[in-house]
């Protein structure tokens, strides 16, 4: 009877006593969320299938991040149609200009340990840190829950990260993640659970664990899972979730995993994914020198608070490099606020950046900070297909925020150990 956490979660979902990979079950959905870019989607589906009213209004979550404020007149259209529909079924989790969804979720107390949650993007793998399954579907599937509260998945097989080591200074969880993409590629991973477990990343605070499970999707994973401890508990507490109100599961010690893989992060060095891809990853050694044009700070990977810190550690009192760029994105307004009273956002305006409103920003590529023709940047986002964030000609290099904030002070990639 053995059992991972993701196995046991589905089970429990599907009301079954045990589930294996390759199975397929119906599920009981605890929470969704879609956001302003797929939500008209979704909502045009349910109205096709000749569905009129949802299964349950407080369990539905909407969130406007991507295009906030409206960039265009389709996004205002986007923007009404969204508004029309949570007020037709009375839905009282909206939020617009608050933040970005994957970091709402959390904040806001919507996500906790054993739940399934579902949401119209692919990086809704994020809240795997705080013990739950949650992963991508599309807006078709997403309005037949809205119906139902329930869909069908496959049960994954489960890939093991076991993590061990202390973490060297200058080396965060956004390295870890883009070497574990390295090592799987894209497509290592493909419909797989990934399971991260081990004292490094019992070490690591919350937030950095997110950083991690938010970028399993990049190597094709389902879900990116991580065991309970007390730090997940307190930060549930701070958001008033007590511990009779979920349920922590445990990976059995004899449970069957496809793969179990063992780092060493006190083996890893500042780590950067290149141009052709997020798997493209090398030492940040390779490419150290290369000269770049601006640099990004935010996004649903790296834009919340402690990422913020260390960006601010390494920018007081310096300015960053002629002719250079950088945007900041606080991933919620909450964050936003404690930057501010933290003093963090006056020395990222006097270092000569740009601070934006709580949203997607640059990592969209359809708002601010977008690239022009050959111009390189290295940012703190999760992806840098060609094209995506500016001109198909524009370079993107991905790295950790302090990676990012050493770059932009010296005008060309930086390891940050030097500050």
């Amino acid at each position: 009877m053995a059992m991972t956490i993701t196995e046991k979660i589905l089970a429990v979902h599907a009301d079954e006593k045990k589930v294996t990979p390759g199975q397929i079950v119906v599920v009981d959905v605890d929470r969704v969320f879609t956001h302003d870019v797929f939500g008209p989607l979704v909502i045009k589906a349910f109205y096709k299938k000749g569905l009129k009213k949802v299964w349950d209004k407080e369990k539905i979550v909407f969130i406007g991040d991507h295009e906030v404020p409206t960039i265009s007149e389709q996004a205002g259209a986007q923007y009404q149609e969204i508004v029309a529909f949570a007020k037709e079924q009375d839905l009282k989790n909206f939020y617009y200009g608050q933040g970005i969804c994957h970091q709402i979720m959390p904040e806001q107390g919507y996500v906790r340990p054993g739940q399934i949650i579902l949401g119209t993007d692919s990086h809704t793998v994020t809240y795997g840190a705080l013990g739950c399954f949650s992963t991508g579907i599309g807006t078709q599937e997403m309005a037949n829950i809205w119906a139902t509260g329930k869909i069908w998945l496959k049960v994954p097989p489960t890939i093991k990260f076991e993590c061990i080591g202390k973490w060297p200074a200058g080396v965060y969880s956004k390295d870890l993640i883009l070497h574990v993409i390295g090592l799987m590629r894209a497509d290592g991973c493909t419909y797989k659970a990934t399971e991260f477990t081990g004292p490094a990343i019992l070490d690591l605070s919350v937030d950095a664990r997110l950083t991690i499970s938010n970028m399993v999707v990049e190597m094709g994973a389902k879900n990116g899972i991580m065991p309970v401890d007390h730090k997940v508990k307190e930060y549930l507490a701070q958001r008033n979730i007590p511990e009779s109100a979920y349920t922590v599961f445990q990976s059995d010690a004899d449970a069957a995993y496809e793969q179990v893989i063992t780092i060493d992060v006190s083996k890893l060095n500042p780590t950067v994914a290149a141009p052709k891809g997020v798997d493209d990853v090398m030492p940040l050694e390779k490419v150290e020198g290369t000269k770049i044009h601006q640099g990004f700070i935010g996004s649903c990977t790296n834009g919340r608070i402690e990422d913020l810190r260390q960006a601010a550690q390494i920018l007081k009192d310096k300015k960053i490099a002629p002719y250079m760029k950088l945007v900041v994105s606080p991933a919620s307004k909450d964050i936003y606020k404690q930057a501010l009273q933290e003093g963090l956002i006056e020395i990222f305006l006097d270092a000569g950046a740009i601070v934006t409103n709580a949203y997607c920003g640059l990592c969209y590529g359809k708002t601010g900070g977008v690239l022009g023709k050959r111009e390189v940047a290295i940012c703190s986002n999760n992806r840098n297909f060609a094209g995506r964030l500016g001109h198909k000609e524009s370079q993107v290099y991905l790295a950790s925020p302090a990676t990012v904030a050493a770059s932009v002070v010296e005008g060309k990639i930086t390891d940050p150990r030097k500050y």
